[in-house]
């Protein structure tokens, strides 16, 4: 007499494990799946590019804060601003490196006034977005791209 005899189904693995062991996943159920991430890629990415620009952005307005505090230094102790960047020893921060480029031009022969020029480039540069930057020696702050209040908060 065999176990299976006495006990139908004995031999067998219940029905619970039979289904359990069926592994994987259906080509449809994957299908599903990539075109969902696919749709929460497609409206994330730019909104992340749109945060990563804000950031640069604000990196640059940072720095160009820090020019003309130094600049008002350099006037304190030689009585006229100083024609460069380099002249002040300051070096742009490394958020900026490659997505701005700066300058500074002078006026007045002893230079009297100064403005400073943040210019975006390459991915940074997003028409009527994110525009140049201006900072003059009297505080005035301009951006040809939008009014310069709004330019000023992103």
């Amino acid at each position: 007499m065999t176990p299976s005899s006495v006990m139908p189904g004995f031999g067998r693995a219940p029905a619970a494990t039979r289904f359990a062991r069926r592994g994987g996943f259906s080509l449809i159920e994957l299908m599903i799946t990539v075109a969902v991430l696919g749709i929460l890629a497609a409206v994330a990415y730019p909104s992340y590019q749109d945060y990563v620009r804000r950031g640069n952005r604000s990196a640059a307005q940072t720095f160009m804060m820090t020019i003309a505090q130094r600049q008002e230094q350099y006037l304190l102790t030689n009585r006229s601003y100083a024609t460069t960047i380099t002249a002040l020893n300051l070096t742009p921060p490394t958020e900026t490196v490659g997505r701005y480029a700066f300058s500074m031009s002078t006026s007045g022969a002893p230079p009297t006034g100064y403005v400073i020029t943040a210019t975006p480039s390459a991915v940074q540069a997003v028409a009527n977005r994110f525009g140049a930057l201006t900072l003059s020696s009297d505080g005035t702050k301009t951006s040809p791209a939008q009014p310069p209040a709004q330019e000023w908060k992103r």
